[in-house]
């Protein structure tokens, strides 16, 4: 399928450049224009917004972006040999697709955008990198962030666990720290055949909106290390699993008003940031 900005179809470009989807990067090709669109449509409205797109191959996605109305995109791609084919599109689109060779997540983005420019990021994430990407955006210092929200393509399972809900199996570290300061939601999932070549799992969009106050202030240094000593023995209890975090560990959860004989699959997000809270003024 071609779309109506004159830009031959993908398969097309694929050939004529010789590209293959390379494993060690992570990288399926989404060829479906049609796939691609859904996907940008549903990433909230795009005029007057600057899309920051990582990992975009030959440019399905970016050129369902711009045909959607983004501003413009930000397109970040560290394999050269798909550069070509984004320069036609930035060809097709002048002034609007800026093209950054470089490895995402060494990427500071804030230098991208502009002062005041409203941003949002939008991407089919490469497998390798997804999970540190999220990470990385939803721990940044400085919050609200530079984005105003994320609609990211994740494989099925990373998707139950941002999602998932205390007292359920999936229900983790990456839960929490992608709920304590956005609500994460689950947009659809996007079959293997979808994709060239077909990975072995389903692959699910979620987009995460913005929350204005965090589920409970709290430093992230701090949630991170009490998420990680508490789901580094998630079958233990707490008067357990904690003992990591130093001698305090009861009073830690004395004061996060929590029951020491919970488990840390029990706590929910605003419970943790308690804990963040308490192991905080034992660290000052």
């Amino acid at each position: 399928m071609s779309s109506d900005d004159g830009l031959p179809p993908l398969r097309e470009v694929i050939a004529q450049l010789g590209l293959s989807a390379r494993k060690a990067l992570g990288q399926n090709f989404l060829f479906d224009l049609n796939l691609t669109r859904r996907i940008a449509r549903e990433s909230g409205l795009l005029d007057g917004v600057t899309v920051v797109e990582i990992g975009p191959g030959p440019g399905g996605l970016t050129r369902a972006l711009l045909a959607e109305g983004a501003r413009r995109v930000v397109a970040i791609e560290r394999d050269e040999r798909c550069l070509p084919a984004l320069e036609a599109i930035a060809g097709a689109y002048p002034g609007r697709l800026s093209i950054v060779n470089a490895d995402a997540l060494a990427v500071d983005e804030r230098d991208l955008i502009a002062r005041g420019e409203r941003a949002v990021v939008v991407a089919n994430l490469p497998y390798n990198v997804a999970t540190p990407l999220l990470v990385k955006w939803l721990t940044s210092g400085n919050w609200p962030p530079w984005y105003e929200r994320l609609t990211l393509m994740f494989q099925r399972e990373v998707a139950e666990r941002i999602v998932a809900a205390p007292r359920t199996p999936a229900y983790g570290r990456l839960s929490i720290i992608s709920q304590w300061r956005t609500a994460p939601k689950i947009l659809f999932d996007v079959h293997r055949s979808a994709f060239t070549p077909s990975p072995n799992v389903t692959s699910t969009i979620v987009r995460f909106d913005i929350l204005k106050q965090p589920r409970g202030a709290a430093d992230v240094a701090m949630l991170e290390r009490v998420t990680a000593a508490g789901f580094g023995q998630r079958r233990k209890m707490l008067r357990s699993s904690l003992k990591s975090l130093g001698p305090f560990s009861d009073e830690l959860i004395a004061e996060a008003g929590l029951e020491p004989t919970a488990r840390a699959e029990e706590i929910s997000v605003e419970g943790f940031a308690a804990l963040a809270r308490a192991l905080a003024s034992r660290s000052a």
